[in-house]
């Protein structure tokens, strides 16, 4: 089901649109956080360790294509909202050259510097090993990720956000019941939880693309004069490229932040790696809820809907608040209980550090909620490189305060937790004067 947001209900409008994409990526986290669940409980702490530090490089290079990605869908939903037919299948032809370019350097370049990861992230001899081994299996998942990323995005873009939660759906119980044969019956360890991420990667990735070749008529036609045109590739470059440096440049920060982490130690490691997939399941919805705000801002800017976007910007900024702040409640009530999911009860010290990391970071949920509306409106209005900017300002205080604040004796690690929501409130305040001083006056 294809949905139009440039009418009806406003909030009624995005919520509907917004509900199955947070749902989505929900499901996402859990075949992530599987292999987190699985491996902390039956495999130990290294291999947490390893599977931790390993999602954290995977986020940064799949980053770079989700970037792509998603700067594509906000000129896909531009063109859907001015009903521009033949131009929408330009875009999709041009972008996914693009894209699947990029997708095949990276896999190359992915497999060729393995072995440089392990002096970038400060991996400990114990830990290295099993992130190796981990991160062998799991590049070969890249193409899968491009495949379902873009094709969801160009799904999202012209209002069907049903399609890949059911893919998702699918992918996420496939990947639960591979990890637990691959790593409890078969004893296959951390290369079985990647084998058991990479084939369900691939279910959902080739299905939701056969399913958009046969469903969407868009694609029909799509070889037609299928000659790129330059104007085409600058205007997919201007949006997909800046998007993805501001993805790239986030993921680069945490990738950084990743390495002072390990620096720490394999105990302060596995627990960041099992608060880190609490704090991302924690705030994913207010991240998905952005997603599906940027293509409600881009449909009604292609159609020239100027007062909506003013009216669905002030509801999203409400609902992002409220939910954050339930939310952080939450996450901060429960923190221990999260924790034993993934760590043993008699691994006192890394459910103890873990306790911290979740109550400083779920405090201030609201404060990355509102980082999301904002690169959501930038990326949709046409500026990405505000969206960057932002990204800039947020990760630059999170990486330059982290090393600053762990390297005081008496504050050490818990410096580092306390960087990461001083950096999403100093980008919101940047992100909101930009918007009152210059976007909201000469853009709507």
């Amino acid at each position: 089901m294809n949905l139009s947001l440039t009418k009806g209900p406003v909030m009624r409008s995005m919520l509907l649109f917004a509900v199955p994409m947070i749902l989505g990526n929900l499901l996402q986290q859990c075949y992530n956080i599987a292999d987190t669940l699985i491996v902390g409980k039956f495999l130990g702490a290294d291999a947490l360790a390893a599977v931790g530090s390993s999602f954290t490089l995977m986020t940064f290079l799949t980053s770079i294509l989700l970037g792509l990605c998603m700067g594509s869908g906000a000129v896909f939903s531009i063109r859907f909202g001015r009903q521009d037919a033949e131009g929408l299948r330009e875009c999709i032809r041009t972008s996914f050259v693009l894209i699947a370019g990029m997708t095949l350097l990276l896999n190359i370049l992915a497999f060729l510097t393995l072995n440089k990861f392990r002096v970038l992230l400060q991996v400990p001899d114990e830990v290295w090993g099993l992130m190796r081994e981990y991160l062998a299996v799991i590049f070969a998942g890249i193409a899968a990720t491009f495949l379902y990323n873009y094709f969801a995005s160009f799904l999202r873009a012209i209002g069907n956000s049903i399609a890949p939660l059911i893919f998702l759906a699918a992918c996420a119980i496939l990947n639960i019941v591979l990890d637990l044969l691959f790593v409890l019956a078969l004893k296959r360890g951390v290369s079985g939880a990647a084998e058991a991420t990479v084939i369900s990667q691939y279910l959902s990735g080739v299905g939701i693309a056969a399913y958009t070749l046969i469903r969407s008529p868009q694609f029909q036609g799509i070889l037609r004069g299928c000659r790129i045109r330059w104007e085409c590739m600058k205007e997919i470059a201007n949006f997909s490229v800046m998007t993805c440096i501001q993805q790239s440049v986030m993921n680069l920060g945490i990738l950084m932040v990743q390495g002072l982490v390990n620096s720490f130690g394999t105990g302060i490691m596995a627990a960041f790696a099992a608060a880190v997939k609490i704090d991302a399941f924690a705030y994913m919805p207010v991240q998905d809820f952005g997603n599906a705000f940027s293509t409600f801002i881009a449909q009604n800017y292609g159609a020239g809907n100027t007062d909506r976007i003013r009216k669905g910007l002030k509801s999203a900024v409400f609902a992002s608040s409220l939910f954050g702040i339930l939310i952080s409640g939450a996450v901060w009530i429960f923190a221990r209980p999260l924790m034993e999911l993934f760590v043993s009860k008699n691994e006192s010290e890394i459910i103890r550090e873990g306790i911290r990391y979740l109550h400083i970071e779920g405090a201030f949920y609201w404060g990355i909620g509102c980082l999301f509306l904002l690169y959501g409106l930038y990326r949709a209005l046409a500026v990405p490189a505000m969206s960057v900017a932002l990204t800039v300002v947020s990760l630059g205080t999170r990486v330059l305060l982290a090393y600053l604040l762990s390297s005081i004796p008496s504050v050490g690690v818990v410096g580092i937790w306390w960087a990461i929501p001083i950096g999403w409130i100093l980008a919101d305040m940047v992100g909101m004067l930009y918007y009152l001083k210059l976007a909201r006056p000469t853009l709507l």
